[in-house]
């Protein structure tokens, strides 16, 4: 079972932030996950609560919610609440450099993290403030912690890091925390694991004044539950407060931050107006000094007999079994109050709370009042403390009005309720969520289509419409719960997420998922996708198969795609499943000879793929999602090209090679059809003719063909030369990797009696003694490095040449041809030391004479 695990920096059993956890913990708890909150006692230093054990913590929040602590915290040597609370005092003093013990102790914290979450099977975290720097020590090891466990269970984004408190909002007249740039406070970093959310858009300006371009960070108001309730009804008569009175609620901490003397200032205007009473909801023993000095004050201005104060209640979300909630109070309140101080720093729920309940509210202009509910036309008495202190004549007449009006009553708290459906509603929190951290995969999900994508904004719609409407074999809409979409954006610079945003929205019945991949490459872009979806598809117990597809950005596939390849795999065993692949002629039509030597090399490829069921391409294939990981996934190989690491771009092929050389079989769906868009022969056509489309001297790259070059002719035809270069080149590089190669890889294909059809039986066995042979001289036993199966493919093209494009020309057609010439150093060498010329041929990495003679990748 899947667990979310909370982590609040409050310390507290009751706040809005364990309010806010709970509100979003729900959410997970409707999708299965069980759900484990960590209150943070062992984080915050000034509530006196380091290592105390729960007792009635329990009692205040749902049944559903389980109390956690990070496993021998309390063990660790020197972490104390005297050495936490020792570090901060040197954050706000401007220290940027800790202190090597507070370093070790991180690190300790870290793997105790770790621990906890494997054991407890985490799959999601919130954490609540970590951003403050209560306990750097602890957000630290919460940082290393989040990318080793990320990493380590290839997740995606796991984490909600949401900040209710920051630096400039918690007491900014105390300089609590420091000053601007608060050098010693730990800032957020990019993490691919980590969705970073504050709750208005005057917070998320600070955080990137702090932490420009930080990524992934989003503004998630806190969000309520829009249902009114009746409460209990004996909660008046609990507290001793008549029935037909006028009850005004407070909901907030009894401290001097808070100004409930304002409150106790209103009630006293009131009572020659309107019999009314005040309900002060709060911990009465939190700052005993406090609330003495306000029963003082009640007992001056002669309202003490209409004062409750009530002490803690449960959170509105609870229906407390031994006493009374939140609930209770709003559904027996006349009005709810918030006449709190002016820079008050946090979002206000008690407003939230009483718009939600349909009850009218009345509030000071603290500071986020209008950043947060004023600016969206909420209607309630506002007192002005930028100007008057107290509550003024022209206040107390407005609120009086308001309680003594019914209908007035009504009407204002049915208009707020409405609007604060729509901005702060439960649905409101669900598309968030969902947004930020992904739903798990649906029960009857068999298939991720895994989409690398790099400022792909253009081709993105027509791909994504592509996958949408796509068909089972019967012509009928397929099913789009048996597949989702996994997108993978590698640093795009365009508008590709907002292009994805956009389709997510408009289509809720397809699961998408958008994902960052910081390192460069469409193979890194890749394997995190791939590695992203089987993790997600994991703990499944059905017994079916779970297949990662995989699909490129800028072609299209055709309507039966998907469900001809679904149906190809589970007709067969085969670990992978490869694709058919085509042009559209209509780009072509001004081209003859191109289009000519490009359908000569996918005539060809029909042929071998149908024989020996081919290699994966990006463009298009399947693979089980149980072998995938069996083989370690997709491996990212580095070469170095003008003098710094590149990665590979065989990513699939070296895939393919890993899995074919494992033993597993690899089927051929011709079905299932992908249209290559003709940019990649447009853009890279003199690379093609010269047989540098994927790089040369042993290094493969490709350059970047979204843009399109100005100085290529589109539709201008090759020349017979160019048409014959281009040719030559491309069935230079096909023949090693499709015809060879799998036999190389699998003899045992030799003993089939199709390939023995097409090699001819003599052939067929020669090929198996020769490839016995090379074996066995070269020592492979694993053929996954790319040069290693290189050298056995290409000295077995050399040998056979003569007689493969013999059996090409037969099975083919005629216009296949003869082999191409051979290098001029072979040329010379005798007949009798041919095969031992081209090994040294073959072999020689130096000079990547073999690579660049063989093109390494005609596009076609």
């Amino acid at each position: 079972m899947s667990t979310l695990w909370g982590i609040s920096f409050d310390a507290a059993p009751i706040s809005g932030l364990v309010v806010e956890f709970v509100k979003t913990a729900r959410l997970f708890r409707d999708r299965g996950a069980r759900v484990c909150l960590d209150l943070g006692y062992d984080i915050k230093a000034d509530k006196n609560a380091f290592f105390r054990p729960y007792t009635d913590e329990r009692d205040h929040l749902p049944d559903w919610v389980r109390l956690g602590r990070v496993d021998g915290i309390e063990r660790l040597d020197g972490y104390t609440a005297d050495f936490v609370a020792e570090i901060l005092q040197g954050v706000v003093q401007g220290g940027n450099k800790l202190p090597q013990k507070a370093e070790t102790l991180s690190e300790q914290l870290k793997d105790l993290l770790l621990a906890t979450w494997s054991k407890m099977d985490v799959t999601s975290v919130i954490v609540e403030n970590g951003t403050l720097p209560e306990n750097v020590i602890y957000t630290k090891a919460l940082y290393l912690a989040i990318d080793e466990y990320g990493r380590r269970n290839r997740l995606g984004p796991f984490v909600l890091w949401r900040d209710h408190d920051l630096m400039w909002q918690s007491e900014p007249g105390t300089g609590k925390y420091g000053e601007f740039p608060y050098p010693g406070a730990i800032r957020p970093r990019e993490s691919p694991f980590i969705h970073y959310v504050v709750q208005h858009q005057d917070a998320l300006d600070h955080m990137l004044d702090w932490v420009p371009g930080l990524p992934n960070i989003s503004v998630l108001p806190n969000t309520f539950s829009h249902i009114p309730h009746s409460g209990n009804p004996r909660f008046r008569q609990a507290y001793g407060i008549p029935g037909n009175a006028s009850l005004l609620a407070r909901c907030t901490r009894i401290i001097p931050q808070k100004r409930i003397d304002r409150d106790l200032h209103l009630l006293a205007a009131l009572t020659d107006r309107v019999d009314a009473y005040l309900f002060v909801a709060g911990d009465i023993g939190e700052a005993p000094d406090e609330y003495a000095k306000l029963t003082r004050l009640a007992t001056e201005l002669g309202v003490s007999e209409r004062v409750v104060f009530g002490g803690k209640l449960a959170p509105r979300e609870t229906v407390s079994p031994t006493g009374f909630s939140v609930r209770d109070l709003l559904a027996h309140a006349d009005i709810v109050s918030f006449l709190t101080s002016y820079d008050y720093e946090s979002y206000g729920n008690p407003i939230g709370e009483a718009i939600a309940s349909g009850v009218p509210y009345l509030t000071s202009r603290y500071e986020l009042y209008d950043t947060v509910y004023g600016s969206l036309g909420f209607r309630a008495p506002v007192l002005d403390i930028t100007t008057h202190d107290l509550p003024t004549e022209a206040f107390v007449a407005e609120v009086a009005d308001l309680l003594l009006d019914e209908r007035k009553r009504g009407q204002m708290a049915e208009f707020n309720h409405r609007l604060g459906e729509r901005h702060f509603g439960r649905d409101r929190a669900e598309e968030a969520l969902a947004a930020l951290l992904p739903a798990p995969m649906g029960e009857r999900t068999r298939m991720s289509v895994v989409i690398p994508v790099f400022n792909e904004a253009a081709n993105l719609p027509s791909a994504l419409a592509s996958l949408y409407d796509q068909r089972d074999s019967g012509g009928m809409p397929l099913d789009r719960a048996l597949y989702e979409i996994v997108l993978v954006d590698n640093n795009s610079t365009d508008d590709t997420a907002e292009v994805v945003r956009a389709f997510t929205a408009a289509h809720p019945d397809l699961a998408v998922h958008l994902i960052p991949e910081p390192e460069q490459g469409p193979a890194c872009a890749r394997k995190t996708g791939m590695d992203f979806a089987a993790a997600r598809s994991r703990g499944r117990e059905d017994g079916a198969r779970f297949y990662l597809v995989g699909a490129d950005a800028d072609c299209r596939v055709a309507p039966d795609w998907l469900g001809e390849l679904f149906a190809t795999m589970e007709s067969s065993k085969a670990a992978i499943g490869v694709c058919d692949y085509y042009y559209a002629a209509e780009h072509f039509t001004h081209r003859p000879r191109l289009w000519t030597e490009i359908q000569k090399t996918l005539r060809c490829r029909q042929v071998t793929f149908s024989l020996f069921g081919g290699f994966p391409d990006g463009k298009g294939f399947a693979v089980d999602r149980d072998v995938y990981e069996q083989v370690g996934g997709i491996e990212i190989f580095y070469q170095l090209s003008g003098g710094r690491f590149v990665n590979h771009l065989s990513d699939d092929w070296d895939f393919g090679i890993k899995v074919r050389a494992s033993g597993e079989d690899i089927v051929y769906a011709p079905k299932s059809r992908v249209e290559i868009n003709p940019r990649r022969v447009n853009h890279a056509i003199e690379e093609v003719i010269t047989g540098r489309a994927y790089g040369s001297d042993g290094v493969i790259v490709m350059r970047d063909i979204r843009v399109a070059d100005p100085v290529v002719d589109l539709e201008g035809d090759l020349t017979e030369a160019e048409a014959l270069q281009a040719w030559e080149f491309s069935i230079k590089d096909f023949t090693p990797k499709n015809v060879i190669l799998p036999v190389l890889l699998t003899p045992s294909l030799l003993d089939d009696a199709q390939v023995i059809e097409f090699f001819g039986p003599s052939l067929a066995k020669r090929l198996a003694r020769r490839i016995a042979e090379i074996t066995e001289e070269m020592r492979i036993v694993d053929f996954t490095p790319i040069h290693a199966y290189k050298t056995p493919s290409f000295r077995l093209y050399f040998e056979f040449a003569d007689e493969i494009f013999a059996r090409l020309r037969a099975t083919v057609g005629e216009d296949i041809g003869y082999p191409p010439p051979l290098p001029p150093c072979l040329a010379e060498v005798p007949a009798e030391r041919f095969a031992e010329f081209v090994h040294y041929y073959c072999e020689d990495r130096e000079s990547g004479e073999a690579h660049n003679y063989f093109g390494n990748g005609g596009v076609f």
